[in-house]
């Protein structure tokens, strides 16, 4: 098995993880910082350069594409695809998942359940987007933001149009959504690999802070799901088309709501508080789709030569 981790950094703990889970498994893995690569296409030929030389073609990827490098980055996910490579997350479901509005629409459509969230151009006046919204307290996102970085909350309608105004007078894209006050500034996260949850933590935000995010201050701890949290990581992830990732679900009176759907979920914080070996299910997931891949060739190969 040739098995190529799609990472700007190896010394990362996820993509060490991964690289150790493989090697344990006897693979020939290899970190590729994926924009050092470069592609070349021609009539019926695909290939892939990396510091010069061809690289070659590999059994499978595991994409850990940055916020920041979405568009290069799924175009070499594309590349390996359309060289009939399985990668554990399609380079249509990175992008999805990028875009935190089109994601949501996409989970609308499923019957999904989230906050009540509004999106509106610079152009509308903010005591409407308020009030569509349900009035104060509301939590701003900028659509570029990531980590828990660009999302504020406001607890006043007056503190909220003066925000609204002033975002968008700098002309930056906006989700505005209802602050589930109950949720106490935790969050669950649960992996989800190949339509299973392997694996759940709870995040509690800092003192002070009602955003979970581990990198900013948060703390995590395992935690046992609900069959209504399982059931809805597992819809989310199957909407999102995602065979790996991390969906962000926020505790409300109403049940959980899904916050996001994170494409390359970091494995530090849910191994580290779970205590379980989440990279060795995600190398469990490509032996079993790399041998149906194989075993279908074969069969080609066979019937081919028996016409």
């Amino acid at each position: 098995m040739r098995l190529y981790i799609l990472s700007r950094n190896e010394k990362l703990y996820s993509t060490n993880r991964l690289v150790e889970s493989a090697q344990q498994r006897g693979w020939e893995v290899r970190v590729i910082d994926y924009l050092k690569c470069s592609i070349e296409i021609m009539k019926g030929e695909l290939k892939i350069n990396y510091l010069g030389e061809e690289l070659p073609k590999p059994d499978a990827i595991i994409p850990r594409i940055g916020a920041s490098r979405t568009f290069y980055g799924t175009a070499m996910v594309r590349h390996f695809e359309m060289m009939d490579v399985f990668t554990v997350t399609g380079s249509l479901a990175i992008q999805r998942s990028r875009d935190k509005l089109r994601s949501l629409q996409i989970l609308s459509k499923k019957s999904i359940d989230m906050p009540k969230t509004i999106f509106a151009s610079n152009e509308s006046n903010a005591k409407d987007v308020i009030a569509l919204s349900g009035g104060a307290p509301l939590v701003l996102k900028i659509l570029e933001g990531t980590q828990g970085v660009g999302v504020v909350l406001v607890e006043s309608e007056k503190a909220a149009k003066s925000v609204l105004d002033a975002f968008y007078g700098m002309d930056v894209n906006l989700l505005v959504q209802e602050f589930i006050e109950e949720a106490n500034g935790a969050d669950i996260r649960a992996l989800v690999v190949d339509g299973e949850v392997v694996g759940a933590m709870k995040r509690q935000g800092a003192e002070g802070d009602f955003r979970s995010n581990l990198h900013q201050g948060g703390s995590a701890t395992a935690h046992k799901l609900t069959r209504k949290e399982k059931a809805t990581a597992i819809a989310a992830a199957k909407a999102m088309g995602l065979g790996v990732c991390g969906v962000d679900m926020i505790p409300s009176k109403r049940g959980p709501l899904v916050m996001e759907v994170n494409s390359s979920p970091g494995l530090e914080g849910i191994e580290t508080s779970t205590k379980l070996d989440i990279a060795s299910k995600i190398m469990d997931y490509i032996q079993r789709n790399v041998d149906v891949s194989q075993t279908k060739k074969r069969k080609i190969k066979k019937d081919n030569i028996g016409a």
